[in-house]
């Protein structure tokens, strides 16, 4: 899974103030509650898939096209919500966005080993150690948005270390959704650093 999220030279101290203030109106509550609709069917299908992948070790190719839009949508707007980017997040599955990039490949064959092993002890081996290692990741992820916002206030600069941080973290998460989405058998690192660096 390939998720980048571009570091611009400089931010709108507007588009930030309007983010910051009204975005919870004019961003997040359109998107959220088409989103909602749109994640219960993804759960469907990831429940129908889930049943397909036990029965021919493949999960159906149309649902996890769905699902990678699905995801992509959501890092538009997560973009945004963490002020890592500039500009409106398009609506729709098939909307593109030139600051955010997410390639996830479609493997041919998932194991119908690991898919029983995840939905029976996926919380204990999987949830419980990423999800207590995110939990402080996220607080330390809103402690920079924080700084970030004042930063790009006064200078019109998003500190780049802390976009790269802040981007980690997001790419972390994903990493687990896919993996307890039984849409990869890869497990996910403990790590919010890219592909390429973490071998």
């Amino acid at each position: 899974m390939k998720l980048q999220i571009k570091h611009q030279d400089s931010y709108s101290r507007g588009e930030l103030i309007l983010r910051s203030f009204l975005g919870q109106i004019y961003i997040i509550l359109p998107h959220a509650f088409i989103l909602l609709f749109m994640g219960l069917w993804g759960a469907i299908l990831g429940f129908i898939s889930f049943w397909a992948i036990l029965f021919t070790g493949k999960y159906p190719q149309s649902f996890y096209e769905y699902q990678v839009k699905l995801i992509k949508w959501k890092v538009r707007l997560t973009a945004r919500y963490y002020n890592l980017s500039d500009g409106y997040p398009a609506f729709g599955l098939d909307a593109t966005d030139d600051n955010t990039s997410v390639e996830i490949q479609y493997p041919e064959t998932i194991s119908r080993g690991t898919t029983l092993l995840r939905a029976f002890f996926g919380g204990i081996y999987v949830l419980i150690p990423h999800g207590f290692m995110l939990f402080f990741r996220s607080i330390g992820t809103l402690v920079l948005v924080f700084l970030a916002f004042w930063a790009v206030l006064f200078t019109g600069e998003y500190p780049k270390k802390w976009h790269e941080f802040n981007v980690g973290t997001i790419r972390w998460g994903i990493r687990v959704n896919l993996y307890m989405g039984n849409m990869t058998d890869v497990y996910p690192p403990f790590s919010g650093k890219p592909e390429s660096e973490l071998n």
